[in-house]
């Protein structure tokens, strides 16, 4: 295992909000975290990342416990793309550059910059590496932002709604590229979604949360219409088209 979430628990002050929240993630996997507003899915992942300290439980990252990590291993091992991201006067070249600081001495060496411009290639910025990032949609700034977290060579890639702000077109490109480098590189990538069907298209597991406390984890086998019932308030069937599960909401 490459991740390893065990018992974890986390309040804001005297409010809990994820209460033994355990799941694994294996080399290559691409696990959805799903669940309503407020059910915790980012104080999750920043939970993961060490933004946020928890108190209760340990978390693994390759049989090392991140609590007792320097935050320079944290920074190499787990790259993070979040909801928003601050927009700078950068160019998208610097902005995704900025992604191996984790590895850098007082300058960028020709490796940083040669990884840096494959993954501009990867993601489709070329064309847009002299580019300052203001001047971007929030769909490219996603995609930069995206691109600088890849060029750390992270070991776990957490994504907090990668898609929210992209049209249909680059949601799937930018799924696709999440879920052809964590094959790829073997890397274990976790993303919160709100998409269901999306997250069914692309996904090998999945968390789903309620009040702070996983109600469902496994494969797409737990996407059943009483657990999106249960979890979303909402009733569905299922529909299977081209071999990949499609919810469809029953009209009110």
């Amino acid at each position: 295992m490459i991740l390893s979430v065990e018992k974890i628990g986390f309040s804001y002050k005297n409010n809990p909000v994820l209460l033994d929240v355990n799941f694994k993630v294996k080399k290559g996997e691409l696990v959805s975290i799903l669940g309503v507003n407020g059910s915790g899915k980012s104080t999750l992942m920043k939970c993961i990342n060490r933004i946020l300290k928890y108190k209760q439980g340990l978390i693994m990252v390759e049989d090392r416990n991140v609590k007792k990590m320097k935050e320079i291993e944290v920074a190499q091992k787990i790259g993070y793309v979040p909801q928003s991201s601050e927009r700078g006067f950068l160019t998208v070249f610097d902005a995704v550059l900025m992604g191996r600081k984790p590895y850098m001495g007082w300058d960028a060496s020709k490796k940083d910059i040669k990884l840096t411009e494959d993954i501009l290639e990867t993601l489709n910025l070329e064309e847009y590496a002299l580019r300052y990032i203001n001047e971007l949609s929030g769909g490219e700034l996603q995609k930069v932002v995206l691109a600088r977290a890849l060029v750390q060579n992270p070991k776990i890639l957490l994504l907090d709604e990668p898609t929210s702000d992209l049209d249909l077109k680059n949601q799937l490109e930018v799924m696709e590229i999440i879920r052809e480098v964590s094959k790829v590189h073997k890397i274990a990538s976790v993303v919160v979604m709100h998409d269901i069907n999306l997250a069914l298209r692309y996904s090998d597991k999945f968390v789903i949360l309620k009040e702070g406390q996983i109600f469902a984890a496994g494969g797409r086998d737990i996407i059943t219409p009483d657990i999106i019932k249960e979890t979303y308030g909402v009733e569905v069937e299922i529909e299977n088209f081209q071999g990949i599960p499609l919810v469809i909401p029953k009209s009110y």
